[in-house]
């Protein structure tokens, strides 16, 4: 028999439910092109515990700072689904091949999307907004007062006004932009524009680019170390990683890593900055290399699963999840002691990934 103790908790767990009662989760929000969906997950177990439908071929997610939104790139209700297709073609193993935009999702008809925005507590799309061809990333400014999100086939970049939830203005930019981040003090964002080899630096204050700074083949993303002084830049046609100045807006020095790495993302602590390494998907890469940024050394090599794609570190630093695109799966890691902790499947073809300390309403 059910004894009454058990049946007073249910009854008061349902009355906070029904009251609007809310609780602090930590979840990481995952992208799944292949489905059309987002997976939410408990950044504890990994197990989803729920998931959102969105427009298609959602590539990039991005948890706003105040933790209340997250924003999804993607080509809209009624974008045109490429079954199959990733975002990148991987199906080739040169260089000059591996990473053939003509046959890309992004870069083929111009299909103008949109950025969805996703209420954390309930999660339930509370606002579509149009942006241009083939949306990849989104960011938040730290305030969150505006969003930026590229542009791939438009070489542009859409400014949102975050509060309002309104388009602000669209930035020129280099050719093909696809991963951009907003440095620190939240004055600057960094565009790696993959086709034109450079890297763009839009003033937030003015939305103008001030400056390209060239780089070298096929630059996937960027990622700031915490003190804002040195932004890394994946090179996906190189397999490594350049780094920048900020301040001299030059590169200091270029890294070897795995094959095609694509997404970074620094700790908090500012030690480590993870680099995932996708590869091709006739070679599959399946590791995380680890940069110390004092001596800017690969300090460590963590195998996680087949097209190790995105990556987002927790805000305390103590576990970084990792996107497995080829393998349709999320890896844990346990940054201390550099080591996968735990690995479970989500939907088609994971991409983007962001993590978020939200209030949540029971269902």
């Amino acid at each position: 028999m059910i004894s009454k103790n058990k049946i007073l908790i249910a009854m008061q767990i349902s009355m906070l439910a029904w009251s609007g009662y809310t609780f602090a989760a930590d979840r990481v929000y995952v992208a799944n092109e292949g489905a059309d969906s987002v997976n939410v997950l408990d950044a504890a177990s990994l197990k989803t515990v729920d998931k959102v439908h969105v427009g298609k071929m959602p590539h990039n997610v991005q948890v706003s700072p105040d933790n209340k939104t997250v924003w999804v790139t993607n080509l809209g209700a009624n974008g045109t689904h490429s079954s199959g297709s990733e975002h990148m073609d991987m199906s080739k193993d040169t260089h000059s091949e591996k990473m053939d935009m003509g046959k890309d999702s992004h870069a083929g008809k111009k299909e103008h999307g949109e950025v969805w925005v996703i209420n954390a507590e309930n999660d339930t799309v509370i606002s579509k907004i149009p942006v241009g061809a083939h949306p990849a990333h989104v960011v938040v400014t730290p305030d969150g007062k505006m969003a930026y999100i590229s542009n791939s086939a438009d070489n542009t970049i859409s400014v949102i006004d975050a509060e309002h939830l309104k388009n602000l203005t669209t930035i020129n930019v280099g050719k093909f932009p696809h991963g951009l981040r907003v440095s620190p003090d939240g004055k600057e964002v960094y565009i790696a524009n993959m086709k034109g080899g450079s890297v763009s630096v839009v003033d937030t204050a003015s939305n103008k680019e001030v400056s390209q700074i060239p780089l070298g083949k096929m630059p996937a993303q960027v990622g700031f170390s915490p003190d804002g002084k040195l932004v890394f830049v994946s090179l996906s046609g190189e397999d490594a990683v350049a780094v920048i100045d900020t301040a001299t807006r030059k590169v200091v020095k270029k890294i070897n890593v795995g094959t095609v790495p694509i997404q970074l993302f620094g700790t908090p602590d500012g030690k480590s900055m993870l680099v995932t390494n996708q590869g091709s998907k006739s070679k599959p890469g399946n590791t995380i290399n680890m940069i110390d940024i004092a001596s800017l050394t690969v300090a460590k090599t963590i195998t996680t699963g087949d097209g190790a794609h995105g990556v987002v570190v927790d805000k305390n630093g103590k576990y970084a999840y990792v996107t497995n695109s080829f393998a349709n799966s999320v890896s844990m890691i346990d940054i201390n002691e550099r080591k996968v902790v735990n690995t479970l499947p989500v939907d088609n073809n994971p991409n983007g990934i962001s993590w978020g300390s939200v209030e949540v309403t029971p269902k």
